[in-house]
């Protein structure tokens, strides 16, 4: 009983400067709140257990906070470029094929995947102004998101839009390995503004960006802040 108490003791003076907390942590996706609950109800149950395994609970707690954090970001609101839908790292620039779900398979499109590990920001952006013509949930597998057959084989969620030039943009959430739910928070036919959040992933997983008429500015192995960085220009 003394080690609970000494434990919570602890904690408490660890939550006192809850102004130093609040600058430090964004605001969260709502999304996140179901999951930190849970995780700080286990913290509870588990530090009766050892002060240990409650600091291991308070750690992994303050972890699945960062994880849904949903800052602010500077959008350029510039419709001459394609801004990130991601956090992440540059894993592909390539031409390719539209997605077959689409019906673009005969179009060809230039494609940047971004890949987002666990400790990256996981809300989702538009990269350009327009309208939101089609989207498309697939289910499918949790493979690592960063091989080539996850565009395929895993779940996804397709966003097909039309930007103010007349061109077709597609967006593609792909879940990976750790990521159980995509969340979609946009509706067909909805007008959305360059950088407007449209869902995001839970606990790691990619984005797919397809343009036309569009240079990419971005290189493999660059490092992506979703609606900050400038992908492509016209």
């Amino acid at each position: 009983m003394n080690k609970q108490k000494d434990f919570f003791d602890k904690f408490g003076d660890f939550l006192k400067d809850i102004d130093l907390l609040k600058s430090i942590i964004p605001p969260i996706h709502r999304a996140g709140y179901p999951f930190i609950i849970l995780f700080i109800i286990i913290t509870i149950i588990i530090s009766t257990l050892s002060n240990l395994l409650g600091w291991i609970g308070i750690i992994l707690s303050i972890w699945c906070v960062y994880f849904f954090r949903d800052p602010e970001r500077i959008i350029i609101g510039d419709d001459s470029y394609l801004v990130s839908p991601a956090d992440g790292e540059v894993i592909k620039v390539e031409e390719v094929d539209g997605p077959k779900e689409l019906n673009l398979e005969n179009k060809k499109f230039k494609k940047i995947s971004i890949f987002m590990n666990v400790f990256d920001c996981h809300v989702n952006r538009t990269p350009c102004s327009g309208t939101v013509e089609e989207i498309l949930y697939k289910p499918g597998k949790f493979l690592n998101a960063s091989l080539d057959k996850a565009s395929e084989d895993n779940e996804r969620n397709y966003y097909k839009l039309k930007d103010k030039h007349g061109n077709d943009i597609v967006v593609v959430q792909i879940a990976g390995l750790v990521a159980r739910r995509i969340v979609c928070e946009t509706n067909k036919n909805q007008e959305l503004t360059q950088g407007e959040r449209i869902g995001m992933i839970r606990f790691g997983s990619r984005a797919d960006v397809y343009y036309e008429n569009y240079e990419p500015l971005v290189k493999v192995g660059q490092t992506a802040i979703s609606g900050e960085t400038l992908l492509a220009k016209n």
